[in-house]
């Protein structure tokens, strides 16, 4: 299994302005569609086609443990055949968030901006332990959301399907 390290922060909005700023080259934004097949306790395998600018798609499998800053993860690409497969039938809502993947200081940060609830966050993955200590937020940040249930993304996801959005 493969590690995710990662901290996550709250956004009161979509940085636009900060984005335009020194050192910042916005990567890529792709639309993301995330749905749950299973979980139970601090492991959940969920599935999502990833939509780039071009309209051009991808599909996911992963699989994930743990909670908080360090988390186990498997994921792979799945065909979009069995994306649909494993979805025909499960009358889920999925997830939608778009993703605007930016390099900040040679930093990647993946700022999520939820479609069906007002929230936007932005995601930082670290190669270890040490450099996810290091990391210094910039002041356009919010507050940082370390293990809080109630932004994780599969508690949003849940609240959907349960319509509690």
């Amino acid at each position: 299994m493969g590690k995710e390290i990662e901290r996550k922060y709250l956004l009161d909005a979509f940085p636009a302005e900060e984005l335009q700023g020194e050192g910042i080259t916005v990567q890529s934004t792709q639309t993301i569609y995330q749905t749950y097949l299973a979980y139970a306790g601090k492991e959940e395998i969920r599935v999502r086609m990833i939509e780039n600018e071009q309209g051009e798609r991808t599909y996911t499998h992963t699989f994930k443990s743990g909670h908080g800053m360090v988390r186990e993860e498997i994921e792979y690409a799945i065909s979009g055949e069995i994306y649909e497969q494993l979805l025909r039938n499960a009358n889920l809502t999925p997830l939608m968030k778009v993703r605007t993947t930016v390099d900040y200081q040679g930093t990647i940060l993946e700022i999520d901006d939820y479609k069906q609830v007002e929230l936007t966050v932005v995601e930082v993955e670290f190669p270890d332990l040490a450099a996810a200590d290091y990391f210094m937020a910039p002041a356009w940040f919010g507050r940082e959301l370390g293990a809080e249930d109630e932004y994780r993304n599969k508690t949003l996801w849940l609240k959907m399907q349960h319509g509690n959005n």
